[in-house]
């Protein structure tokens, strides 16, 4: 008998072809390498000795501390990568450290807000006394200087240079550059992307990557893609040697002193030898339509590149005034060489990651500065190879934008809106002015007419608290009067917020959830979809609701939903925003290619429906009056749902409450919303009935101890970290992420999000402040909210396992530690006694 030899199969390894040869492109083609990956094509229209795009002009000045711990941990990367690209000694980054400078005393304070940030984050930052600064920068006007920042590892990337190293090293690794190469189309078949057509001829490729900078709307729209970037021009100027730097820096670029930030005045500074660069943002915007600048030419040079445009000197003139009073050494020289340089703005100021959401296999990587570019191409690259980066890329997920956040009107005033405000101190909770009242639930209009106060989210104008409640104050008791707070918690805040929690825990409240997103997932393979999405069973009988979790295939939480079935082949599905519908899209579409008697549509139907959440413990008596459905425990018991009619309007009841009080999520569409708002108010009024905003929403969720996705856990974080593995079904198998969870629990897990609670009662945190035990930063604060019922400030963070409840930690808020416990929870009810009713 002749043995058989088992050969095992090897997966081809896929086909790359990347848009754009600057920082992105060949960071990204060098992460690939990196991972056993040399199948790749990178095409540039410029030359490759310069291509001519944002890298090619970038100052390279990399601050790390950032508000988003996403891009502070890509910036974070960018260092270090460009530390280790080396050649004849040298490497591409002059780690002269940062100095942020604070002229005013709200910039002061900001600074400290920063320096949490910084700790929160890993980064090391001290803050600088005025006498501080100047010694660390002798340059500066001590009469103009209150205190600083100051980043040891910040520092200038020599980005053109990083470019040809990258290019040199992987070009050694198999990787083919094709240069001065226009791209004119990009190829597909049955919804996959096939190849690259350029000007040279079609490039067969099983994956494409947009990394083409602000050209990227011009290649997103081969394949109809919206690209949400705007490339607007950004001045930098470069000065005449300056006396009293001479002989201090050898290198025509080279630099010793830290890079320099005066925000204050939309500033920053770099030495380039005995000379000064000045970058300024503090002039109008100026938008560019990319496909306005005409073709590279062959010849690209620091002078002359598509991405350099003429300076306005017009637009300069407040910015050397400035520049020379904070730097008097600068008065001995003048504006040698200036210009305005292309870089990509967005809608929120974030970077654009991610897939296709209607063609497979095209990527795109844009609107990324040097200062994170590493960062992004190795998430870029991880999600090729492995399926996930392990930086949660929420913020910059390329479909998290709703359809109204992308039209071309929106996307130009939010970006240059975002190139405005770049150095602007901005409130966590702080909306934009302008555009506004994008999308208004049908109760929009009796909300004005009770003095709603709205901030805006994901275009939606979402009431926070309503004025109407003001006269409730005097009634509060003494234990549910709110604290004074200090001026930023105080920001976008109202002590309402008080009354409208205690009217909800004590008689009954109305809130407004349209905005929640709502997916109907229908069709035979509808269950067997969900089924294998989420981590509950999902398969129960009609009526069932199931709060389940979307898990990557490494265990990470991509998200957390609400499953209802309504019928055997229809669901209603709760989810956290766009990126959820496209998972959920292109999934169907798989499943239903692959067996079409299995088939499944996914709609989205926010616009069309809406929902009230009518809670607290005289919900029963308000519904009774207009309801003569069975609403009591035997008849809408606990996560359940059932259709019903209130006040002869037709409505979908489910027995659900985010604040911990007996009520229900009554969904109902949108043209019977106003009805439907007036039958429950008129019904209310004898049972104390009020409307109530989401400042009292959000603390009352906290004091229950709900987990807001995004916020308190994202793909960073597994189930059992995370407090939520209750929603992971036990014994359940073949779901997305079950294999990753195997030998996990909470016992293995050395990170935990945990409930502090505020030792003296009235100090106000706000979200991403470190938290200290025994002198040390060993977390981050996620959520925080007072909680009125409590009476004391709570927080949620992420602390190591090690520490038990009843310890003592320490959380640092504008430079101050303020006290606090870990506590055991939830807060509220830990019986759930009152929201089962």
């Amino acid at each position: 008998m002749v043995g058989l030899i088992c050969v095992p199969t090897v997966a081809p390894v896929p086909r790359v072809v990347i848009i754009g040869a600057g920082i992105v492109g060949t960071n990204l083609a060098d992460e690939l390498v990196l991972r056993g990956w040399t199948n790749i094509t990178v095409i540039d229209q410029g030359p490759l000795s310069m291509p001519g795009g944002s890298s090619s002009h970038a100052p390279g000045l990399v601050f790390q501390t950032n508000s988003s711990k996403t891009m502070t941990l890509f910036a974070r990367y960018t260092v270090d990568k460009m530390l280790s690209l080396e050649k004849d000694g040298q490497n591409c980054f002059n780690q002269v450290g940062g100095l942020e400078l604070a002229t005013t005393p709200e910039r002061l304070e900001e600074l400290k807000r920063k320096h949490g940030w910084a700790s929160s984050w890993g980064v090391e930052t001290r803050l600088l006394s005025s006498e501080e600064c100047l010694e660390a920068y002798p340059l500066l006007n001590k009469d103009l200087v209150l205190g600083g920042l100051h980043i040891p590892s910040d520092g200038l990337a020599l980005a053109a240079r990083a470019v040809q190293l990258l290019i040199e090293r992987t070009r050694e690794a198999g990787v083919r550059y094709l240069g001065s190469t226009v791209v004119t189309g990009i190829e597909q078949a049955a919804g996959h992307v096939t190849g690259v057509v350029t000007s040279g001829g079609t490039i067969p490729a099983d994956i494409v990557v947009s990394c083409a900078g602000f050209w990227g709307v011009e290649v997103g729209a081969m394949v109809g893609l919206p690209i949400p970037l705007v490339p607007l021009a950004h001045q930098y100027a470069k000065t005449t040697a300056i006396p009293a730097r001479a002989g201090r820096n050898p290198l025509p670029n080279g630099a010793s002193l830290p890079i320099l930030r005066y925000q204050d005045e939309d500033l920053y500074y770099r030495e380039h030898g005995e000379q000064y660069g000045i970058g300024y943002y503090g002039h109008r915007p100026m938008p560019v339509v990319a496909s306005s600048l005409g073709a590279t030419p062959e010849q690209v040079d620091e002078q002359h590149m598509p991405s350099r445009l003429d300076f306005t000197r017009e637009d300069f003139e407040p910015a050397w005034k400035l520049s020379r009073e904070l730097l008097p050494d600068l008065q001995e020289s003048e504006i040698a060489d200036g210009f305005n340089g292309i870089f990509s703005f967005t809608p929120d100021g974030g970077p654009l990651v991610g897939q296709s959401p209607t063609l497979d296999g095209f990527y795109v990587a844009e609107a990324v500065w040097v200062t994170h570019s590493a960062g992004v191409a190795r998430a870029v690259a991880e999600i090729l190879t492995t399926g996930r980066s392990q930086i949660d890329l929420a913020e910059c997920e390329l479909t998290r934008f709703e359809q109204v956040q992308i039209t071309p009107a929106y996307v130009s005033e939010t970006s240059q809106q975002n190139f405005v405000e770049v150095y602007d101190i901005i409130h966590p909770l702080q909306p934009r002015e302008s555009p506004r009242n994008l999308r208004l639930s049908p109760f929009h209009v009796r909300q004005r007419e009770l003095g709603a106060f709205y901030l805006e989210g994901g275009g939606w104008e979402r009431p926070y608290w309503f004025n109407a409640n003001a006269e409730l104050l005097k009634d509060l008791p003494p234990e549910w009067q709110p604290v004074e707070r200090d001026a930023w918690s105080a920001r976008f805040y109202s002590p309402i917020a008080a009354a409208e929690a205690w009217k909800t825990r004590t008689a009954v409240a109305m809130y407004d959830m349209t905005p929640l997103r709502r997916l109907e997932v229908s069709g035979p393979g509808a269950a067997e979809l969900l089924n294998r999405l989420t981590t509950g069973n999902v398969t129960r009988k009609p009526g069932a609701i199931t709060y389940t979790l979307l898990l990557d295939d490494l265990g990470g939480i991509r998200s957390d939903i609400t499953v209802a079935r309504l019928l055997d082949d229809l669901y209603q599905v709760g989810v956290n925003g766009p990126v959820d519908l496209v998972y959920f899209t292109r999934e169907a579409r798989v499943q239903t290619k692959s067996n079409p008697e299995r088939w499944v549509q996914v709609r989205d139907v926010t616009g069309g429906t809406c929902c009230i959440g009518l809670w607290g413990p005289r919900a029963r008596d308000v519904i009774g009056e207009v309801s003569t459905d069975d609403f009591s425990n035997k008849g809408l018991s606990y996560f359940r749902v059932k259709k019903a009619s209130i006040a002869g309007i037709p409505v979908t009841a489910m027995r659900l409450s985010y604040v911990g009080e007996l009520g229900w999520e009554i969904y109902a569409s949108a043209d019977n919303g106003l009805r439907l708002w007036d039958a429950l108010w008129k019904a209310g009024q004898p049972h104390g009935i009020i409307a109530a905003g989401r400042s009292a929403f959000n603390a009352l969720r906290l004091e229950k101890g709900y987990r807001s996705w995004g916020t308190d856990m994202t793909t960073e974080h597994d189930p059992y970290e995370a407090g939520v593995d209750f929603a992971v079904k036990a014994g359940k198998e073949g779901f997305v992420g079950q294999a990753a969870l195997k030998g996990r629990s909470k016992e293995t897990a050395t990170r935990l999000l945990r409930c502090i609670t505020v030792d003296d009662g009235h100090s106000m945190v706000l979200g991403k402040e470190p938290v200290y035990h025994d002198g040390c930063p060993v977390g981050y604060v996620t959520s925080a909210a007072f909680g009125y019922t409590i009476g004391k400030p709570i927080a949620y963070a992420w602390l190591p396992s090690t520490l038990s409840e009843k310890t003592a930690v320490e959380i640092e808020y504008f430079g101050q530690r303020i006290h606090a416990t870990i506590t055991a929870e939830p807060l509220y009810d830990p019986q759930m006694s009152r929201i089962r009713g």
